[in-house]
């Protein structure tokens, strides 16, 4: 099989795509530094040999292996391995509780499940070494055709299966490709999302993979750690990660001179306009922007910082906005087992953003959760506006504003920080009717395993009371 980024259509059944797209460029070219280096020889070699023992436990054609995996060389292995193996690959955060796990299990029914049978030591760890074990699970096929099942973050609510086919996973390859900002080959991407979740596992290890470009997880999750990362090598380097790592960089102070630094570029929320300034204010690179999902993978990018907070939509994705909330272009529903027109209908997935698109430049504007729109005494309010203003004021590290009976506010201060001198900073910024009712102070709010800020009313206020 032939697979031409732009016109293939590999299936979930034929493996060959994983050799031809992943494993294209020059057998000796370094793909992965842990901090040792990997090479395309090396990862294939490994990734041949956990195919047989994949084989060699039940897995076929068709089926599908689960994978409750770490960030490690033995999670990018299995992935790697299924695929070529012609199954289906279910994707299990390693932090999902074991009755979150056996749920997902019950569900999906894999053929096999590939878990840690060993770990090594490492706090605050980005990739971890890993010795894992294969199981035989069902001896049932794939319950869809996708070559990738992944379980969205739940920010809002719980969590839904998601299934993107081998077809689907190379155009949004070939979309990578084709943007003016990313990563090119000979240089390199500091990778902090986990590659579980579609930014880190397509932006990072898929597209690195592609392209020739060195993926190099930091060896810890502190700012220091990734401006080490980033000064190991003269080849120049992208960092790719979520707003809390921003904040996480804004709060470093660095060494000395970064000339590698090219940029850093941001998926999920939209990072707030202070953090921003701070990170660019310290290291004078641009910030790019990222906006996807896991339905569909990038939508839209402004790798330079040009637009914020709008995008430009990607290649072949097309974006509509229908009674205010955004829509993007998605030919068969993501969704496994689950019929629902108020996410999928007629070719568009509803992101549930409510948004604008400037007719005359094409720009996206995504100016929230659509659900933000709430009404106090008749006058609208826009809890993204008012969550904005909450989480810029001083001695506010994050902030979320829901609506529960009225506006509420669950806010992390950054040092000490009362209510009442948060009630004071707020009616100085906003109008009577905007100023949340209800303030709740945590310590740490609620986050997805990807980084998000919980916006589950539920969890919050078990949060609150926790």
């Amino acid at each position: 099989m032939g697979t031409d980024l732009s016109t293939g259509d590999p299936e979930t059944t034929d493996g060959a795509w994983v050799d031809e797209v992943l494993f294209a460029g020059r057998p000796t070219d370094v793909c992965l530094r842990l901090p040792e280096s990997v090479d395309r020889t090396t990862l294939h070699r490994l990734v041949v040999a956990a195919q047989q023992r994949l084989t060699e436990a039940g897995l076929r054609p068709g089926g599908a292996a689960a994978l409750r995996m770490p960030p490690s060389l033995a999670y990018v292995v299995n992935l790697l391995a299924t695929w070529r193996a012609g199954a289906q690959a279910i994707l299990l955060d390693h932090r999902l509780t074991d009755h979150e796990v056996g749920r997902a299990l019950e569900r999906l029914t894999p053929q096999v499940v590939v878990a840690p049978v060993r770990t090594g030591a490492g706090a605050l760890r980005v990739f971890l070494d890993v010795t894992e074990g294969v199981t035989p699970y069902a001896d049932r096929p794939a319950v869809s055709r996708h070559a990738v099942i992944q379980l969205s973050s739940g920010s809002t609510g719980p969590s839904k299966v998601i299934g993107r086919t081998a077809a689907d996973l190379v155009a949004e390859v070939h979309r990578y490709t084709l943007m003016d900002g990313v990563a090119l080959p000979g240089e390199r991407i500091i990778l902090l999302p986990s590659m579980v979740h579609v930014l880190g596992l397509v932006g990072g290890l898929l597209y690195g993979l592609h392209a020739g470009v060195e993926l190099v997880p930091p060896q810890r999750l502190t700012g220091d750690a990734v401006l080490d990362a980033i000064a190991a090598s003269d080849a120049p380097a992208t960092v790719l990660g979520v707003p809390f790592h921003i904040g996480l960089l804004a709060a470093t102070r660095p060494a000395g001179p970064l000339p590698q630094f090219k940029r850093m570029t941001t998926g999920g929320e939209l990072v707030p306009a202070a953090v921003a300034r701070a990170f660019t204010d310290r290291f004078g690179v641009p910030l790019g922007n990222m906006y996807g999902m896991t339905e569909v993978g990038v939508i839209g990018t402004d790798l330079y910082g040009r637009h914020r907070p709008a995008i430009m939509p990607s290649w072949g994705i097309e974006v509509r906005v229908v009674d205010g909330e955004l829509q993007v272009s998605c030919p068969e529903s993501p969704y496994v087992g689950l019929v629902d027109p108020d996410r999928w209908s007629d070719g568009w997935l509803h992101t549930r953003d409510a948004g604008t698109v400037d007719e005359a430049t094409g720009l996206v504007t995504i100016l929230g959760r659509l659900d933000s729109q709430v009404s106090v005494g008749g006058m609208k309010v826009d809890l993204t506006e008012v969550e904005t203003a909450v989480a810029e004021l001083p001695g506010v590290a994050a902030a979320v504003l829901v609506w529960d009976a009225g506006i509420t506010a669950y806010v992390q201060p950054d040092g000490p920080l009362s209510e009442e001198v948060l009630d004071k900073l707020i009616a100085e910024r906003l109008a009577g009717y905007k100023r949340p009712r209800t303030v709740h102070l945590l310590d740490q709010l609620p986050r997805t395993t990807t980084g998000k800020l919980v916006r589950s009313v539920d969890a919050l206020r078990t949060a609150a009371t926790s």
